[in-house]
C-alpha cells in the first residue's frame, strides 16, 4: 500500500483541481487500450478518423506503457483548480532534458524492458525530443479534444469538484476520502492506496507540500505519479462518467410537480440531483443553452436551485429546498 502522511495543517489545505493537460495525455489510453474505458468509446469513435490524421500518432501513442503507465512529467500538478491547457504545457515544456531518460525509464522498463522505438530514437537528444513530445501532445489536443470533447468534458469534471466540496463541508474528510474510490483508506492521519503493483509501494509524508486531488475520466481507480519525489497529486475516477456517453434519458418526475413547475423546469430539477452546467443540461435536454438558462432563473429566484461559478462555467445545482420538493 503507497501511503501518504498528512498533519493537521496538510489536512486543511488539501484541495481539488482538474487538470486538461492531464486528460490530454490519459486519453491517449483510449488509443493504446481501446475497450478499458467503456463509457468514452462513442465520443473517441467520433474522433478517431481527426487523430488518425495526425502524424504526430506513433508517437502519442508511444507514451503509453503497456500496463498504462505515463512519464510522470506529463502530467505535472495542477497549480490551480481550474488550469489552462497551454499553462500546463508550457510546465512540461520546461521539463530539465536531463530528467527525461530517468522518467521514461521508469514508466517503461519495469514492464516493458525497453523504450518504445520513437522514444528510444531521440532519447541521445532530450530537449528535442521533449520539444517534439509536447508539440505533439498541443496539435491532438487543438485538433482532436479542444474543438468538442473538452467543453463537454470539463462541465462533469466541474461538477465533480462542486460536489467533493459539499460532501467535506457536510460530512468531512474521512466521508470524502473513502468515497473517492475504494482503493483509497482513510486512518489517523494516513491515506493510503492500494495499488496494483507492490513494488511500487512506498510512504509519503506531505510535510506542507500541499496534496491535490485530481478527477480524471481514464483511470479504473485512484493512481498517483510513478516517483514520490513529485509534490503530492492523487488522480480518482471522475463521477458522471456515464454522460459522456451521449445524452442519458432525463430522470422521472412526478405529475404533481409538473403541473406546479411545468415539465421543462421540473425535468432540469430532476437532473439537479447532481451539479451541471446550462451547456451540459441543454446538452442533456436536447434544447438550447438559453432556454435552459430562462428556466434556471426562475428555479434559482425560487430557491429551487443553487449556483456556483467554477473556473469559467457556472454550475447549478438543487438546493435542500428543491431537493424537498422533488422528493415528494
Amino acid at each position: 500500500m503507497h501511503l501518504f502522511r498528512l498533519g493537521l495543517a496538510d489536512l486543511a489545505a488539501a484541495s481539488f483541481a482538474y487538470s486538461p493537460l492531464q486528460e490530454a495525455v490519459l486519453s491517449l489510453r483510449m488509443w493504446t487500450h481501446p475497450g478499458v474505458y467503456v463509457w468514452h468509446t462513442p465520443a473517441f469513435e467520433e474522433l478517431r478518423p481527426a487523430f488518425e490524421q495526425l502524424d504526430c500518432g506513433p508517437l502519442l501513442c508511444a507514451l503509453i506503457a503497456s500496463n498504462r503507465w505515463v512519464p510522470d512529467f506529463l502530467t505535472p500538478r495542477p497549480s490551480g483548480p481550474a488550469p489552462d491547457f497551454r499553462a500546463e504545457l508550457a510546465v512540461v515544456r520546461a521539463t530539465p532534458p536531463e530528467r527525461l531518460r530517468a522518467e521514461l525509464e521508469q514508466a517503461f522498463l519495469p514492464h516493458d524492458r525497453a523504450l518504445p522505438a520513437p522514444l528510444a530514437a531521440g532519447i541521445d537528444d532530450p530537449a528535442a525530443l521533449l520539444a517534439r513530445i509536447a508539440d505533439a501532445i498541443e496539435e491532438y489536443w487543438e485538433r482532436c479534444l479542444a474543438p468538442h470533447w473538452w467543453p463537454r468534458a470539463r462541465g462533469v469534471l466541474e461538477a465533480d469538484l462542486l460536489y467533493r466540496s459539499r460532501v467535506l463541508a457536510h460530512r468531512g474528510a474521512a466521508a470524502l476520502f473513502t468515497e473517492l474510490d475504494a482503493r483509497l483508506h482513510w486512518t489517523d492521519g494516513v491515506l493510503g492506496i492500494n495499488r496494483k503493483w507492490e513494488s511500487m509501494d512506498g510512504e509519503v509524508v506531505v510535510d506542507g507540500r500541499g496534496l491535490v486531488f485530481v478527477p480524471t475520466f481514464f483511470a479504473r481507480g485512484a493512481i498517483t505519479s510513478i516517483s514520490d519525489h513529485h509534490p503530492p497529486m492523487i488522480s480518482y475516477p471522475a463521477r458522471g462518467q456515464a454522460t459522456m456517453a451521449g445524452a442519458p434519458a432525463s430522470p422521472p418526475t412526478s405529475h404533481a410537480l409538473e403541473l406546479l413547475l411545468g415539465a421543462p423546469k421540473a425535468r432540469l430539477l430532476a437532473l439537479l440531483a447532481e451539479p451541471a452546467s446550462t451547456t451540459d443540461l441543454a446538452r442533456r435536454l436536447g434544447v438550447t443553452p438559453g432556454a435552459v438558462s430562462q428556466h434556471l432563473a426562475v428555479l434559482f429566484d425560487t430557491r429551487l436551485v443553487t449556483r456556483t461559478r467554477h473556473g469559467r462555467s457556472v454550475l447549478y445545482a438543487r438546493s435542500a429546498l428543491g431537493d424537498e420538493l422533488s422528493a415528494r
